[in-house]
């Protein structure tokens, strides 16, 4: 509990000064600036999990990811698995929630990394929204995340995989790179409590372009789900 009370304080100090920063960097043109604070967010999250909580995170397959900009659905763990993604890919873009623009600052942040935003709501302006996010990801293309649950899941959980995934994936005629993990292992879902240990998170072989909905689907839960499992269980031997 000592560790884990350390690194709330270090993740919360982290945050404070990176929302400052990026804030800043979103006043700079163009767009590689903010995104490379993104990363160095994510990396120094890494860093204070390291050798603050005891967590290291190996990761694993990111060879398999395309040349080619792909759509990246991932298993969503931990806010941990959040911090591995934009630490390794610096121009990344990603599918958040509305809510998120009730946090001080994030909202220009969002906003000039071009993520795409959804709304609870939805309506023409959500839609319009959406549109617009995705002719800016065709322009500068970029790799994208998200999580298809919707959810953050304890280890061993699964909740049903939204079609957005789908939608996405079709729309931009990408390749989709599934990823699998077990952190949830070492940081469980929104838990204050962290365990110290090795934890993985892996790209898995990507799914070519042009499947359709139920086969795409169908082929990407069961990769990740049967990955996640097999990853848990090496987490718990």
């Amino acid at each position: 509990m000592v560790r884990s009370t350390a690194y709330f304080v270090a993740y919360w100090l982290i945050t404070a000064v990176f929302a400052l920063t990026c804030s800043l960097l979103a006043l700079l043109p163009g767009r590689k600036p903010l995104a490379y604070g993104i990363q160095l967010y994510g990396s120094a999250q890494r860093v204070a999990l390291f050798f603050i909580a005891g967590i290291s995170i190996e990761v694993r397959g990111k060879d398999r990811l395309p040349r080619e900009p792909s759509v990246i659905a991932a298993k969503h763990q931990s806010w941990g698995d959040g911090f591995v993604m934009i630490s390794e890919l610096a121009q990344l873009s990603f599918v958040a929630g509305d809510h998120l623009y009730k946090f001080p600052l994030v909202g220009r942040i969002l906003n000039k990394l071009g993520a795409i935003v959804l709304s609870n709501g939805g309506g023409d302006e959500a839609r319009t929204r959406m549109n617009d996010s995705l002719d800016m990801l065709r322009h500068e293309r970029r790799d994208v995340l998200i999580y298809p649950e919707g959810h953050l899941a304890a280890p061993g959980e699964k909740h049903a995989y939204r079609k957005g995934v789908w939608h996405l994936y079709a729309a931009l005629n990408r390749p989709c790179t599934p990823v699998a993990t077990n952190l949830g292992l070492a940081w469980n879902q929104q838990a204050f409590k962290k365990t110290p240990g090795r934890a993985v998170v892996e790209f898995l072989d990507p799914i070519e372009p042009g499947l359709e909905k139920d086969e795409f689907m169908a082929r990407l839960e069961a990769m990740i789900e049967a990955r996640t499992d097999a990853l848990l269980k090496e987490g718990l031997t």
